[in-house]
């Protein structure tokens, strides 16, 4: 899924007053952690997770692959939180275009 600036801006706007909803540390991505950050973004479709124990080269990674195995966007990525988007079959969020 591939965002345009004009879909990150507006979901980064939402996500300002999110919470993390999933915290990820020194195991990494494990299989349960998956499982939550899928979960959560089927309920949820904008989520904040937290990284912790890693630098931002380590970070970038990270969340490329978090991304690619969850089918979900990157809409931000700053210090150690990242703002994952991804539409559910319901679709609360409208995307500009």
């Amino acid at each position: 899924m591939q965002l345009n600036s004009t879909q990150k801006r507006y979901l980064r706007s939402l996500a300002h007053t999110l919470k993390p909803v999933v915290t990820i540390g020194n195991a990494g991505l494990n299989p349960s952690v998956l499982r939550e950050i899928d979960l959560s973004l089927g309920h949820h479709e904008l989520i904040k997770i937290k990284v912790n124990g890693c630098d931002r080269k380590q970070l970038a990674s990270l969340a490329d692959r978090l991304c690619e195995q969850t089918g979900a966007a990157l809409a931000q990525l700053i210090g150690h939180t990242a703002v994952v988007y991804r539409a559910s079959k319901q679709r609360k969020i409208k995307l500009p275009r």
